[in-house]
């Protein structure tokens, strides 16, 4: 431990952000870095607690406390404090496949379980962790990771998602065969097109595929295996394949007037912005898909948010954002303790730029739509919506929100974002492959296990768990492929 009292003698202070009047202008990503210099001191900042709870990835009241990687973060912390950042570098990536996306979009699950932020900041690991992979590309650190010797194994991976990428880059790195089917136009999966380039610009992603690529792992685009190619076809060609499509089946809003155009999921629409934004090099924003409309956001979570802050850049007129349960409190309660993922509110960037924009919170909570109402041209011009409040089921004994009679309201509606969040994996390609189903329609596998009930097929990340964070997918990535690895070769040393 460099600096015993750091955390005493050191405030936290963050990465310089672009002004909301600024990065409304555009989509480009507004947290900036810090010095080098400055960096090392919020390095300091680590205890070096006598039990890291940031680096153990554990369950605590059905909530995950600190880092699902286990990355080992009071010795990477250290190593920032001396500014050896090469050797940072290379302890990071002893757990850490890929540190420049998580260091953009986790919600630093590894921070919130920090012992510093028991009573007061907390050690600012997520930029540290950044501040480390960019001196890393910076100065050449970052190379392709070329196997002196092949296998002769040949994996597929469907999916290239970030537990597609992390099981890709483990899998080559033991020298086997790897091959990446993708459905889309271009690799990252959620990290392309379910994340605003404003949050992760899709130049971050690029630069690692085309790493990868160099390496020799091959991807094969717009190719949907269960439709353009069979699974039996894959199997006949490959010794392993491995599933990691994600929980790509939105959750909808059954209500009447559903069908009325001008109602979108949420990715879909974060999609389609992208990619215009992709295809046209930037050169073309779409402000056709909500200038001057009153934009309805349903859903409280990180994509909603993500709806909130792109529908400001593309010039909406008003967003509102529906949340069904109520405002959590600011800070935590007795209830929810220490090392628990706190249940505290939470301002992201989305809802700062509408408090900026249009000068209040955007949020409205305990409240859903009930029915959507049309124009004549079928177009949606108004929701009705209806507050909620919090009842115990008589036969679960669960707490569930019940609609509120007289509380009914009807709101102008021009375009409306549902970001409810994810029911499990997409039946066609379950279908395609025979594999099972849980009961939440993930993938079906043994409790602690990768490979589904078809022999030699495996699956990972939320295709396997259902809707969750990018750490865990690319956690999830690097275990299947140990998986993998080790019923080929008969053990594994990844």
């Amino acid at each position: 431990m460099g600096k015993p009292q750091g955390f005493l003698e050191y405030d936290r202070v963050d990465a310089p952000v672009v002004p909301e009047k600024e990065r409304i202008e555009n989509f480009k990503e507004f947290h900036g870095l810090l010095s080098e210099e400055e960096q090392r001191l919020q390095g300091a900042r680590c205890m070096e607690c006598g039990v890291p709870f940031c680096q153990a990835g554990v369950g605590i009241s059905g909530m995950t406390s600190g880092c699902p990687l286990h990355n080992l973060i009071p010795e990477i912390n250290d190593l920032v404090y001396h500014g050896n950042w090469e050797q940072a570098y290379v302890r990071l990536t002893k757990t850490h496949c890929f540190p420049e996306f998580t260091s953009r979009v986790c919600p630093a699950l590894c921070e919130a379980a920090c012992t510093c932020g028991l009573h007061s900041a907390p050690v600012s690991t997520k930029e540290n962790e950044k501040q480390i992979i960019e001196y890393a590309f910076a100065h050449g650190l970052v190379t392709a990771d070329k196997p002196k010797h092949r296998t002769g194994k040949k994996v597929a991976i469907i999916g290239s998602g970030p537990s597609g990428l992390a099981a890709a880059l483990q899998l080559n790195k033991r020298g086997h065969n790897v091959t990446v089917y993708e459905r889309s136009d271009r690799a990252g999966g959620l990290l392309r097109y379910g994340i605003p380039n404003m949050k992760l610009e899709k130049s971050v992603i690029d630069r690692r595929i085309e790493l990868m690529e160099e390496s020799g792992i091959q991807f094969v685009y717009e190719t949907n295996v269960g439709k353009d190619i069979t699974g039996k076809e894959l199997l006949n060609q490959y010794d392993r394949v491995i599933l990691a499509c994600g929980a790509s089946n939105p959750r909808n809003i059954l209500v009447s007037g559903r069908d009325a155009s001008g109602i979108y999921f949420a990715v879909d629409f974060l999609s389609k912005v992208t990619k215009e934004l992709l295809d046209s090099d930037f050169k073309k924003v779409p402000y056709e898909l909500a200038k001057g409309k009153n934009v309805l956001v349903i859903g409280g979570g990180d994509t909603g948010n993500d709806c909130v802050g792109t529908a400001i850049r593309l010039g909406a007129k008003s967003v509102l954002q529906l949340e069904m349960m109520p405002k959590p409190p600011v800070e935590r309660l007795d209830s929810n303790p220490w090392p628990e993922w706190p249940k505290v509110l939470k301002t992201d960037y989305g809802q700062e730029e509408a408090v900026y924009k249009f000068k209040a919170d955007p949020r409205v909570y305990q409240t859903t739509v009930v029915e959507f109402n049309k124009d004549k041209k079928g177009n949606v011009e108004s929701a009705k919506t209806v507050k909620l409040a919090p009842v115990v089921d008589e036969r679960t004994k669960r707490t569930v929100m019940k609609p509120v009679e007289g509380t009914e309201e009807v709101i102008p509606v021009d375009l409306v974002l549902i970001a409810a969040g994810f029911l499990g994996a997409e039946n066609y390609v379950a279908k395609a492959f025979g594999v099972e189903l849980n009961e939440r329609t993930n993938v079906k596998t043994k409790q602690g296990s990768y490979e589904t009930n078809v022999e030699r097929v495996f699956t990972a990340g939320d295709m396997h768990r259902g809707q969750s964070l990018v750490v865990w997918a690319i956690a999830e990535g690097r275990e299947v492929a140990k998986a993998v690895d080790e019923s080929m070769m008969g053990y594994t040393n990844l």
